[in-house]
């Protein structure tokens, strides 16, 4: 039994119970630094851990009816094809070194990036808001797929952004869903799109099955405790540290 894996789970599951994001963001960081997996094996035993840790977050909001099913359609209208695309090519060309290259660089700009919208995740409603004025509800429809195909190419090349970066652009879109149907949503959309890219990844041999198994048996008591030490610790501290280690673990992937 690998101790340091389930006390890793651990770790990354209070965080995700705490703040709601952060699970894969910090996670692939710490495969690649602590367990010293390579980057493409990093990213898809994350998406493996990603969307298992979702699934019941997902199933629990389709109980209380928060869930958007028109929206989580067109994004997923975009993000699978997106995400079977990027992983046959994978596929076709063999992960060469300029595939490795884009791996690690895409992680650290994927980890830049949910850093920004962790930081600034309550700006982002403003923003929709003004784009409303300018965003005829004509084309959100094309919008909303198009985001579905940034995650898709984001998600199967980093592991990160369907969670704090999908969220973030369903809100830009939809600023007056409620926070309730938005979270729900965006998880609803999470779970299909990293099993997708999970898989994908698996058919290449990008997964640590028992490490993964041991990260799963720390994450989900700690998902459970992360929830519970909302109400002690404030959420701005939370949030401060976590766009820290963020963008310290973006800088270093990049670098």
């Amino acid at each position: 039994m690998d101790w340091i894996a389930i006390a890793s789970g651990f770790g990354i599951g209070a965080i995700v119970g705490m703040t709601g994001v952060g699970g894969g963001s910090l996670m692939t960081p710490l495969l690649i630094s602590v367990f010293k997996l390579n980057p493409a094996v990093a990213i898809g035993t994350d998406l493996w851990f990603a969307a298992l840790t979702k699934l019941g977050g997902s199933v629990a909001h389709h109980r209380h009816g928060h869930v958007d099913y028109r929206i989580t359609r067109l994004m997923l209208m975009g993000s699978i094809p997106a995400s079977l695309a990027t992983i046959a090519l994978m596929h076709f060309t063999g992960i060469t070194k300029g595939w490795a290259s884009a791996l690690t660089f895409s992680l650290g700009i994927a980890l830049l990036l949910t850093a920004v919208t962790v930081a600034y995740r309550q700006a982002w409603h403003a923003v929709g808001l003004k784009l409303e004025k300018w965003l005829p509800e004509r084309r959100k429809a094309g919008l909303t797929i198009a985001s579905g195909v940034l995650l898709g190419v984001l998600v199967s090349l980093s592991s990160i952004g369907a969670g704090a970066v999908g969220a973030t652009l369903i809100l830009l879109l939809y600023p007056r869903l409620p926070a309730q149907r938005l979270v729900g949503t965006d998880i609803a959309h999470a779970v299909p799109l990293t099993l997708v890219a999970g898989l994908g990844h698996a058919s290449l041999g990008h997964v640590n099955w028992g490490l993964l198994a041991a990260l799963l048996i720390g994450s989900l008591p700690g998902i459970w405790v992360g929830a519970q030490l909302t109400r002690a610790m404030p959420e701005r501290i939370v949030r401060t540290l976590l766009c820290v280690s963020l963008v310290t673990a973006g800088l270093k992937v990049i670098h």
